[in-house]
């Protein structure tokens, strides 16, 4: 089945094409998620949103760029509504949120971390804090780009903007993410 027939399937309601499409493009669309929100479990949720909005949305497929990209950019709109949203909710977060009493807890009821894995935990967090302090359309390149390992054309499909425009974003985020690095790092100093 070719790419029209597979799309005319989907928009005239089929089951079967439905199925095939997820079964397509589940686990890239999951890693997408994971890779903006940084945990599994809200990842698969936030798929699953995907997937519903793809469903509900699929007769508004123009056809200008790839099925794939239509969806990816979903994705990405998606991932980025809920950071907004959790961004919102740690505003307002509990204490023991922020005291990470859920961490001192398990160590006091005997739970235990190597050091490595602390380590690792630690520098995976730096990371994080350093690509959060990006502005929303640098994190998207660089994350569509030097993680997903999309190329700039892709992610200009994506971001919906040129491509020069999308090289320019990944420079000033890695330029941005080496002073940012740089400052968590001394400050943990």
């Amino acid at each position: 089945m070719d790419d029209l027939e597979f799309i005319n399937n989907l928009k005239a309601g089929s089951e079967s094409a439905f199925k095939s499409l997820v079964k397509l493009y589940q686990s890239q669309v999951i890693n997408t998620c994971y890779r903006f929100l940084l945990n599994k479990e809200e990842a698969q949720d936030i798929a699953q949103e995907v997937f519903v909005e793809v469903f509900q949305s699929i007769q508004f497929f123009r056809g200008d760029s790839k099925l794939s990209t239509w969806i990816y950019r979903i994705a990405v709109t998606k991932s980025i509504d809920e950071l907004k949203r959790q961004r919102r909710k740690k505003r307002f977060s509990s204490i023991a949120k922020i005291l990470h009493l859920d961490e001192i807890s398990n160590w006091l009821e005997g739970g235990s971390k190597s050091d490595e894995t602390i380590l690792n935990k630690e520098r995976n967090r730096e990371l994080h804090i350093a690509l959060n302090k990006l502005p929303d359309n640098q994190r998207i390149a660089f994350t569509l780009g030097r993680i997903e390992g999309y190329n700039n054309q892709e992610i200009a499909e994506i971001m919906q903007t040129s491509t020069r425009s999308v090289e320019s974003l990944v420079y000033r985020a890695k330029v941005k993410m080496r002073e940012n690095l740089k400052q968590i790092l001394s400050n943990s100093d």
